[in-house]
């Protein structure tokens, strides 16, 4: 049971594309429920291999909104009784459309939220603006899970507009699944501390296990408080973390929280760009 203000969260760096992968997700679901969590983060596109290795898309690395991927995630989020967020390139029925699409269920398998990826890289090892669209819509602000959180997939994060945007709306967490290569984490780490601080929220960021058809991915996932404490630092396949919303309404009292957002400004400034 989700406390109200608290939420244990299992950070779960594994990927479930193989034959086994079904069986493997309610076993690590179950292992993060077993630990105390209420809530499970996992990688970036979980289910599928990393697709972006290469420029070629393939038809059976998308379904259509409610396929097998958000079933199995549904399924598995009700064997273990916890939430848990995973995704899938999910296919729009009328345009067709592809879009990198996190996926929010709550401890009985049902959906609660959907998010696309904002911010799409196209370079070696991830050629992603070959395979999905860029979404167009803002991060918003999910309820009903003892904190509000929202989520930004991967480079989303280095955009640090969307992680202020969702502090300013009331979100006390921002989960960021991710694939990165090892060499890079530490430049990700600086962005992952600077965004907790500035939005005054919790950031937790889940990677990849391990290397995928020659790209390098690896390196920690992450937990740090609103104050800049990085409170989880692993390589393990689970972690725990437990998140209390005291420690955000202390960090929104304290300096930088307590500066006014100037939304109104800094949105003018803005509409000179689009």
């Amino acid at each position: 049971m989700v406390a109200n203000g608290t939420l244990a969260v299992a950070l779960v760096s594994d990927v479930f594309f193989s034959e086994d992968g079904p069986d493997r997700l309610r076993r690590r679901l179950r292992e993060a429920g077993e630990m105390g969590a209420d809530l499970a983060v996992l990688p970036e596109i979980p289910l599928n291999p990393w697709s972006p290795a290469t420029q070629t898309a393939r038809d059976d690395d998308a379904e259509a909104p409610g396929g097998p991927r958000h079933q199995m995630l549904a399924a598995a989020a009700r064997d273990a009784g916890i939430g848990v967020v995973g995704g899938a390139i999910v296919r729009d029925a009328a345009s067709r459309r592809r879009h990198n699409t996190a996926l929010a269920f709550d401890a009985a398998g049902d959906l609660r939220a959907t998010y696309q990826k904002l911010h799409l890289p196209e370079e070696p090892g991830f050629w992603e603006t070959s395979h999905y669209a860029a979404g167009e819509a803002m991060p918003s602000v999910i309820e009903g899970f003892g904190l509000r959180f929202g989520v930004q997939i991967c480079s989303d994060i280095n955009r640090p507009e969307g992680s202020h945007l969702l502090g300013a709306l009331g979100a006390e967490a921002i989960f960021n699944p991710r694939a990165t290569e090892r060499q890079t984490y530490p430049r990700w780490r600086v962005v992952f501390i600077a965004n907790a601080l500035t939005s005054t929220a919790y950031v937790l960021s889940v990677n990849r296990p391990a290397p995928e058809q020659g790209v390098l991915i690896g390196g920690p996932s992450i937990a740090v408080a609103p104050d800049g404490e990085v409170l989880v630092e692993t390589t393990d396949p689970v972690a725990l973390v437990r998140l209390e919303r005291s420690r955000v309404e202390r960090a929104r009292r304290e300096y930088p929280g307590y500066l006014p957002v100037r939304a109104d400004l800094y949105a003018r400034g803005w509409s000179r760009l689009v």
